[in-house]
């Protein structure tokens, strides 16, 4: 089903019901993750849904993945702080292909700790790269990150983080959001949806099997300015497949 063009800037802007004009939603308290459903008819997903996201990934199913071909070029453009997350939004001009299909790099953001499990394990920072194809159908591509040097990307990024919510800077310097993925591109794939509200279902979710390094100090810098943690609880895997 094609989506309309404003559900999918909706989902492409990761943020967010209130800035929206909709239900006020958060990561704790009576507005939190174990309420999403109830605070606004367009988020019953959230709580009915049978493929939500994230998820713990394991028992995985061998499949013929094709490798994912990035063809991404310096794009950044502005940094947004949208009360739920750092959100970098990207020139138009960047796409995966998967088997044949064209998804082009809308915005990329971050979560603390990671949403995703892998085998049980939760990361301290998980990123999220979000694409979207010309009918609107989403893409994630999620990199994990452990703790050990810094990152190099991150580190010119959160100079320029807003502290504020809701402000947005734009950025100086195209960077090339390349330098977030590991060198070895082998990945994870299970169909999901978004990890926000209004946790939309049908997202293809990519998630790198190497990850890469961040700095304690980045992840403190980055969970300062959230002032709280930002990840969705796994959610139930149900009858789906996690492809490897």
């Amino acid at each position: 089903m094609r989506r309309t063009l404003l559900t999918v800037a909706l989902c492409l802007s990761a943020a967010f019901a209130h800035a929206e004009g909709g239900s006020h939603w958060t990561y704790e308290g009576t507005e939190g993750p174990g309420h999403w459903g109830e605070l606004d008819p367009a988020f019953k997903l959230c709580s009915s849904g049978k493929n939500q996201s994230p998820i713990d990934l394991k028992e995985f199913v061998a499949a013929d993945l094709k490798p994912i071909r990035f063809a991404y070029q310096p794009g950044t453009r502005a940094i947004l702080n949208n009360g739920h997350t750092i959100q970098v939004n990207y020139a138009p001009g960047s796409s995966i292909t998967i088997n044949g299909h064209r998804f082009e790099l809308k915005q990329f953001h971050f979560h603390a700790p990671s949403e995703n499990r892998i085998n049980g394990k939760s990361y301290p920072l998980e990123g999220h790269l979000v694409h979207a194809d010309e009918q609107g159908n989403l893409a994630v591509v999620a990199v994990m990150f452990q703790e050990g040097a810094a990152n190099p990307l991150l580190a010119k990024l959160w100079q320029g983080m807003p502290e504020a919510a809701g402000e947005q800077r734009e950025l100086a310097e195209k960077l090339d959001v390349s330098a977030l993925l590991p060198k070895k591109r082998a990945y994870y794939r299970f169909n999901g949806s978004l990890t926000t509200p209004p946790c939309s279902e049908g997202v293809w979710w990519l998630v790198m099997k190497q990850p890469m390094t961040v700095s304690k100090e980045q992840v403190e810098q980055f969970a300062h300015l959230m002032h709280h943690p930002n990840n969705r609880p796994v959610q139930p895997v149900n009858a789906r497949p996690v492809l490897q």
